[in-house]
């Protein structure tokens, strides 16, 4: 998964307009307590980082 596609499917769930906050302010356990953003400067794989925010907003397993 590229870097774009994690953006834009975090966009979808979370809004425009909170994407952002959330991605730099919500620490994730599954991440080692970083934000998105400290996992993505930290070069986490985006697909890691999808896992671990589809596990926090319990979205559904077809969106995994």
């Amino acid at each position: 998964m590229r870097e774009a596609e994690l953006w834009e499917r975090m966009t979808r769930h979370l809004g425009p307009g909170y994407v952002r906050v959330w991605a730099t302010q919500h620490a994730l356990s599954a991440l080692g307590s970083r934000t998105v953003q400290e996992a993505l400067d930290a070069g986490v794989p985006s697909k890691t980082i999808w896992r671990a925010v589809w596990e926090a907003l319990e979205l559904p397993p077809s969106e995994r």
